[in-house]
């Protein structure tokens, strides 16, 4: 029709006037238009051309690689993303203008909580694939990329609220939703046009099957990627003398020592034939423990009427019956929570008890919440 293809030769210009503001100031350019006498579907139109520039830019992308690869599994993503994106837009437009019922409430509640499950996809590339990148050199990129992430969670965090501020007509639902479409566009434009290419330049094929082995453990929200086994040769262990290999780190001895003895509790390993191995040597010890305990059996280090306690964890953790024990104590003025977890093999064969002892009377006692640092504190 005539006002279609009236629309269709505006909205160009239209974009390049969008582009320049601010969430709030589109949905006031769209308000305006509407008093103006412009129907809401043709700004509607013409504000999701947007999106299709960027879902276009997808599909002519000349990123080729497997499916299996992490970034093929993050293109497929960044594609339902800008359909969600699209979709909350929509929803968001009409309770922008007062047009909606219990069914637009419903979906802006179900559209919520889809952008909730983004948190995968962001946890993939701030804590997989940036720090490959940070290895190879290149910060500054996924730093950026981190900060749109953080921009998407606050207005998404806000945009959360924004269902109980609908009764009384006060919502900035459309001005929010408008946020994170625009966010989201600009970002995986950046990520398809920057960050990939580059990404495919710098990690080799093997640091990309690690990639993907630790994007599985974090998890998918839009689709089950292809399944994925890695190369029949297993990576050699890297071992340098003077370092334990921990296998998600290496440490000097004296660092490890440190570190267990710095820990907020405190810890004892007892190995599968009831000998006590190991216990961690904090400042402030909880219960008494002296060096002569190592080698001697766990039983014999309780007085005899809580003996036959130990002995029946132990009786559990071994047969499978149980993996966890907890018990927790008033001390006055302190608040003792112990616990013991189970320790098995690849194999699932019983290998020990670890000992977890905390003084929790603080940790009790916190309300609310705290987000900023105080360095006097």
């Amino acid at each position: 029709s005539r006002s279609f293809l009236n629309i269709e030769s505006i909205r160009g210009d239209f974009m390049k006037v969008v582009r320049e503001l601010t969430p709030v100031e589109i949905a006031q350019v769209e308000q305006k238009l509407v008093e103006e006498g412009m129907p809401p579907e043709s700004i509607q139109l013409m504000c999701n051309v947007h999106l299709d520039v960027f879902k276009e830019a997808l599909d002519e992308d000349d990123i080729n690689v497997e499916p299996w690869h992490p970034l093929h599994i993050l293109i497929e993503e960044h594609r339902d993303i800008l359909n969600k994106s699209k979709a909350l837009r929509d929803v968001a437009s009409k309770i922008g203008r007062g047009k909606y019922g219990e069914e637009e409430v419903k979906r802006l509640s179900s559209l919520i909580d889809y952008f909730e499950l983004v948190e995968s996809y962001f946890s993939k590339e701030e804590n997989v694939l940036f720090p490959y990148l940070e290895r190879h050199g290149l910060v500054q990129p996924p730093a950026i990329m981190w900060k749109e992430h953080d921009e998407v969670r606050e207005l998404r965090r806000k945009l959360g609220n924004e269902i109980r501020n609908l009764k009384d007509g006060q919502s900035n639902t459309n001005e929010l939703a408008i946020g994170i479409s625009e966010i989201f566009s600009n970002h995986i434009y950046k990520e398809h046009k920057i960050l990939f290419p580059s990404s495919l330049k710098l990690l080799s094929e093997k640091e990309w099957e690690e990639v993907r082995t630790q994007f599985d453990e974090i998890g998918y929200f839009a689709f089950e990627p292809m399944p994925f086994a890695p190369s029949a040769v297993e990576p050699e262990e890297q071992s340098v003398e003077g370092l334990v290999n921990l296998g998600s780190g290496l440490l000097k001895v004296d660092q490890l020592r440190m570190l267990l003895n710095n820990l907020p509790f405190d810890i004892t390993y007892v190995d599968e034939n009831d000998v006590v191995r190991y216990f961690s040597e904090g400042k402030e010890r909880i219960f008494t423990r002296t060096r002569a305990i190592i080698g001697r059996k766990v039983q014999n280090c309780h007085p005899q009427k809580s003996a036959h306690i130990v002995e029946k964890i132990l009786s559990d953790f071994k047969s499978g019956i149980r993996d966890v024990a907890q018990f927790w104590l008033n001390l006055e003025p302190k608040m003792v929570h112990i616990r013991y977890f189970a320790l098995r093999d690849n194999d699932g064969k019983y290998a020990g008890t670890l000992e977890v002892t905390q003084e929790i009377s603080e940790i009790r006692a916190l309300e609310g919440e705290k987000r900023i640092y105080d360095p006097l504190d």
